[in-house]
């Protein structure tokens, strides 16, 4: 996705009177303006009107006209097997053709533009979504590090392009120069690929690594990032050698990819990539709560009381909350779990918004859709759900007498 708004806007500063003009180039680019676009968002793009005219004589005529259409959003329809966005809504701005208040449905295409206003302001979840849709390095794309002797190439790969981001060549004394040379040579190449690598690519959630080589360069370069991990202590650095794939590729060049994606391994490692994580604490969440150590709960109220504690804070607290409440029809309703979303953040914790397209959403759905794993236990925390309910009942009859204390 392709942020076309004027160059004065970032998306630290979003100008709320211009909007956000966007650009799918690709398939991917609708499912993430499918996740952007929500119910009372202002949507402008090209559409394809008919228009029936009658002239002087009394004949009918009809043509089919091209014309940019503001609507204002009530109702998205996303199909993933045709990549396909239709967003319906009521025209909010008259032209000479559509009048205000006319329902209309865009298609919004590949290659074609739109513009997004949020009536109700950019949220830290929806500036989340469009950082998501506008960078090369999405969580979901797998890393590759096609290499030879002397030259790496470091690419990103999503299901629909691959990237290149960085390109690193570096001197190796020839065959005929001692095996010092060449050994102090291959250790400044793998050097500067890991450098630019760890520079390049976001590392800080798990993804895959994919390195490919003809020979033993790749496996070597695999050696060399453990032995760096474990002299510098870092854990993270340990962990994608360790998670790192390694695979035979004819040649260091970029279009050596080809044969490479076609491996077995490959295949298995890109494999349901997107959701890898999702799935992962899902699966320790059910884990949990199959151990009942008080550190796994779920529902709205239960979830809501652990977050207000500080209970899905740093050390391992993670929020597990579902797509759809961000696009639910009821403003406050947004904002409390934006709030919620904030909070967890501000204590430390993680904050995972989950799709409800994809089977860990549905899992999480199962159970309300929202759940949070605790930094440390809490039990009984739905203890008070009944008589909050009874307490509820007696809020109502007291609204319109006096409250009983009892």
């Amino acid at each position: 996705m392709r942020l076309l708004s004027p160059k004065k806007q970032t998306l630290d500063a979003i100008d709320p009177e211009t909007g956000v003009a966007l650009l799918p180039v690709e398939p991917e680019d609708m499912w993430h303006a499918n996740n952007l676009i929500a119910i009372e968002d202002i949507v402008k793009a090209h559409a394809v009107r008919r228009v029936v005219q009658e002239t002087s004589t009394g004949s009918v005529s009809s043509e089919r006209i091209h014309i940019d259409l503001f609507i204002k959003v009530t109702s998205t329809f996303f199909d993933p097997a045709a990549s396909a966005l239709h967003v319906s809504g009521r025209v909010c701005r008259e032209n000479s053709f559509v009048s205000v208040g006319q329902y209309h449905t865009l298609d919004l295409e590949l290659n074609r533009q739109f513009t997004i206003w949020k009536e109700h302001g950019w949220d830290s979840i929806a500036l989340q979504t469009l950082s998501e849709a506008v960078t090369d390095d999405k969580p979901e794309a797998l890393v590759a590090i096609v290499m030879q002797e002397g030259l790496a190439n470091i690419c990103l790969i999503t299901d629909f392009q691959t990237l290149i981001k960085q390109r690193v060549e570096s001197s190796i004394p020839k065959k005929r120069s001692s095996a010092k040379d060449t050994a102090g040579g291959m250790a400044n190449f793998y050097e500067k690929t890991l450098s630019t690598m760890l520079r390049a690519v976001d590392f800080n959630n798990p993804r895959p690594l994919l390195l490919a080589s003809p020979g033993f360069v790749a496996q070597d370069f695999r050696t060399y990032m453990q032995t760096e991990g474990a002299k510098r202590a870092d854990k993270k650095l340990q962990r994608i050698a360790r998670d790192a794939v390694v695979v035979h590729s004819s040649t260091g060049y970029v279009h050596s990819l080809n044969e490479i994606l076609k491996s077995p391994e490959v295949q298995a490692t890109m494999r349901d990539k997107r959701y890898t994580s999702e799935t992962s604490l899902m699966d320790q969440f059910y884990e949990r709560l199959r151990k009942d150590d008080g550190r796994a709960w779920y529902g709205v109220k239960p979830v809501e009381k652990a977050v207000a504690e500080g209970a899905v804070g740093r050390g391992g607290g993670v929020l597990l909350i579902n797509n759809a409440f961000f696009r639910s029809l009821d403003i406050p309703t947004r904002k409390k779990f934006v709030a919620l979303v904030d909070k967890v953040k501000e204590d430390g914790g993680e904050a995972k918004v989950l799709s409800s397209d994809h089977e860990s959403g549905q899992r999480l759905d199962a159970l309300g859709g929202i759940a949070a794993i605790l930094t440390y236990p809490i039990f009984e925390l739905d203890e008070d759900e009944e008589d909050d309910e009874d307490g509820g009942e007696e809020g109502r009859l007291g609204s319109e007498g006096e409250t009983t204390v009892i």
